[in-house]
């Protein structure tokens, strides 16, 4: 659990300062779930400069609770998080000495965002709060004022957990702090997971990762890895000890992220899984006629494939439909073996490329067009999904026909301003697997949107 703070002080000399407003933000890792705002009336002067900065005058202050009367539900909002602060040493500091004037110590675990986004998200040209947040397209309001800067602090923290591909963040949490884990019970597990699309990590007792999957319904499998009776859910259910999960709202990004962190972090009871997904392949070439011939063969990695399917079923599958939808020929797609016209061809359903009846020209370019729409090979665009909420989208960048990585926009912004949608892309592997995967998803989801991007 954390508690994602901002403080407005009065300025001054150092460890003079008083806090003039306060904002806290619980947040559990996807939502907020409790906060704390106030006005404080900090018992001394507010240099001109931060007046002028924050809007906050001694006129505002004059009725606000002092430090001792929210000091508790400061520590009660706090307890048992690690804070989470723009520049966290300065309001670390402040609220530290707060409490030391009224002669408690307070001490919690703390992480900066300041620390972190120079580590995630490199080379951006400031990392004050305000530059940082417009550069990766996060909507900010009451900017220096405690509770704009915190829930602008609440936004920037959930990307950075989105970046952190190592999940160092969320096990460093599970090590320092122990109280933020689940009962070890797998039915107080259970009792703790949504019922939504995402990435779960099943952890030991020392935090680390012993296995990963992706599903439409966390909960629902999660009770699965717990009630089945084979070998490798045995030895997960005895070395359980807590459950994490990261949210996708699309199960393609969760397809993704499964993908490349079973081949990153390599838990132990995901072995399987860190082969390739795929057995067939879709491939081209061209006759002695000049007709394009397509043909469903197993993977080879020494071919570039057009697209790539799961077992050979489904490739042949995908050929039956394609040859109704594109009015190509059996003979020609390999789905009707004969020296003579097609099965197709006899019933007028087929244009007669068979016998070289149809030119070359003509069925090539339907050809052409399937392989175009089947491939984003040399293609930039950006695939949009679904998002974790409501006003929130997915967005999956293909450069030059390239998997560059993944994020998350707000509906606000335009998705087509380049600078900001690789400023919020968390950048992934490109590979065979990813590959398999996003083609695999498009041919299922007609109703995806594809933006194309110069």
């Amino acid at each position: 659990m954390y508690a994602i703070l901002d403080i407005e002080t009065t300025g001054g000399k150092y460890n003079e300062e008083g806090i003039t407003e306060i904002a806290i933000y619980k947040y559990d890792g996807h939502e907020v779930v409790d906060q704390f705002i106030s006005l404080i009336n900090p018992e001394r002067d507010i240099q001109p400069f931060v007046v002028n900065l924050t809007g906050i005058n001694s006129s505002m202050l004059r009725h606000a609770p002092k430090f001792y009367e929210v000091a508790k539900r400061i520590v009660e909002i706090t307890d048992d998080c690690i804070l989470v602060a723009h520049n966290a040493s300065f309001d670390y500091r402040i609220l530290s000495t707060e409490f030391r004037r009224l002669g408690f110590e307070f001490e919690r675990k703390s992480l900066c965002t300041v620390e972190l986004s120079k580590y995630l998200i490199p080379d951006q040209p400031s990392y004050s709060l305000g530059k940082l947040v417009r550069s990766l397209g996060i909507p900010v309001s009451d900017r220096h004022r405690a509770s704009g800067d915190a829930l602008a602090t609440v936004k920037l923290f959930k990307m950075l957990i989105d970046k952190d591909s190592s999940k160092s963040i969320i096990q460093q949490s599970i090590r320092l702090n122990p109280k933020y884990q689940l009962e070890p019970r797998h039915i107080d597990i259970i009792a703790e997971l949504p019922s939504i699309t995402g990435v779960y990590y099943i952890h030991n007792t020392d935090g680390d990762i012993i296995y990963i999957g992706k599903s439409n319904n966390i909960k629902k499998r999660i009770n699965q890895h717990f009630t089945n009776t084979n070998q490798k859910s045995k030895k997960i259910q005895a070395q359980v000890y807590t459950v994490t999960y990261e949210a996708t709202g699309s199960e393609l990004v969760a397809l993704l992220k499964e993908s490349e962190e079973i081949k990153r972090i390599k838990p132990i009871y995901n072995r399987a899984l860190r082969r390739s997904i795929f057995t067939h392949a879709l491939y081209s070439f061209v006759d002695e006629n000049n007709y394009v011939n397509l043909k469903i063969d197993v993977a080879d990695g020494r071919k570039k494939p057009i697209t790539t399917f799961s077992n050979r079923q489904s490739g042949k599958s995908f050929m039956v439909n394609a040859v109704e939808d594109y009015n190509l020929c059996q003979k020609l797609t390999g789905l009707y073996k004969t020296k003579t016209s097609c099965f197709n061809y006899e019933i007028k359903t087929c244009e007669g490329a068979c016998i070289q009846k149809e030119t070359p020209e003509l069925y090539n370019k339907r050809v052409e067009a399937l392989i175009n729409k089947n491939s984003y090979a040399n293609k930039n665009m950006v695939i949009i999904d679904k998002g974790r909420d409501v006003d929130e989208r997915s967005a999956i960048l293909i450069e030059n026909g390239v998997f560059k990585g993944l994020g998350y926009f707000n509906l606000n912004y335009q998705i087509n301003n380049l600078e900001i949608l690789e400023s919020i892309i968390t950048p992934m592997q490109n590979n065979r697997d990813t590959q398999h995967i996003i083609q695999s998803y498009l041919r299922k989801n007609k109703r995806v949107k594809i933006v194309s991007i110069d």
